[in-house]
């Protein structure tokens, strides 16, 4: 069976493409394949959400992306190519927000923004304290916080360093896995609020992990589902609930599923649950 999640209106660039793509394991007792023949493809502007079980491979798909694990068959391109080994090119084309941060305990908050220019012995050391002091900003931190450890921060403050640090080469394509797990809601909504100022002002393609249904209906734009080994389905919110598969009844359309909609409907109309002029689920197809 092969996967073919192409969005219907997908008809802008295409900055990730990931075709025929198997991910396989291998331990003492034998392959397990997680990914068989999976296509995807991610169009410029957009911020794609990848949701499944567990198990299904969803940060494994971000670290191919990243270009930190390589697939057993099938091809990854991103912006055209392969992604790299973290080259100077490769670096200043995706940013990732690592799910707990990852920041170095050992460095201040300013050198752990400043840590990807600095390794790439490019530009005089001004210039890039002077480059991470903007982005430390952006993030909504002020310059009085570059000082401090990562012990100092609290969970929400650990997020903002990481994703300035995600976001020091100006990325067009930033990868974030599970961007607001550990936060508690107030804190998450500030962060989702941060991501979509961001996302729109930069012109970002994102790609986003979350089991969070909340940050999930908040911040997508359109929802690949992962199962059975590969993506099933993708589309708007609306359009995933309506395809018919045992994790999309329960994921979407359980209590906290329901809940979530609820929320988002008190909301403003969204894009995402309406739909766009030309927008749909695109399922699998059988072979």
């Amino acid at each position: 069976m092969n996967g073919n999640s192409n969005c219907g209106s997908g008809t802008g660039e295409t900055v990730v493409e990931i075709r025929n793509l198997w991910t396989v394991f291998k331990s003492p007792e034998g392959e397990q394949v997680v990914h068989r023949d999976l296509d995807l493809s991610i169009y410029r502007g957009e911020v794609l959400s990848l949701v499944g079980g567990s198990g299904t491979g969803k940060t494994v798909l971000l670290r191919q992306i990243l270009g930190l694990e390589h697939p057993a068959k099938g091809q990854v391109k991103v912006l055209g190519h392969p992604p790299g080994r973290m080259t100077a090119t490769s670096a200043a084309e995706v940013g990732m927000l690592f799910q707990h941060g990852a920041l170095f305990s050992a460095f201040s908050v300013l050198d752990n923004i400043a840590f990807p220019l600095r390794e790439l012995k490019l530009l005089p050391e001004d210039l890039i304290r002077d480059a991470a002091l903007v982005k430390l900003q952006m993030v909504g931190l002020e310059p009085r916080q570059a000082t401090k450890s990562p012990a100092d921060l609290s969970g929400g403050m650990i997020k903002r360093v990481a994703l300035a640090r995600a976001l020091i080469m100006d990325p067009p394509l930033l990868l974030l896995d599970e961007p607001t797990a550990g936060l508690d809601p107030e804190a998450a909504d500030d962060f989702c609020d941060l991501l979509r100022s961001l996302h729109r002002e930069l012109g970002l393609t994102v790609v986003m992990v979350t089991h969070d249904l909340d940050t999930l209906f908040d911040l997508s734009t359109r929802i690949a589902v992962l199962a059975d080994q590969r993506v099933i389905v993708a589309g708007t919110a609306r359009d995933v609930i309506a395809y018919p598969h045992p994790f999309i009844h329960e994921y979407f359309l359980g209590g906290r599923g329901q809940r979530a909609m609820e929320a988002l409907h008190e909301g403003a109309p969204s894009a995402l649950v309406a739909g766009r002029p030309g927008a749909g689920a695109v399922p699998s197809t059988e072979r």
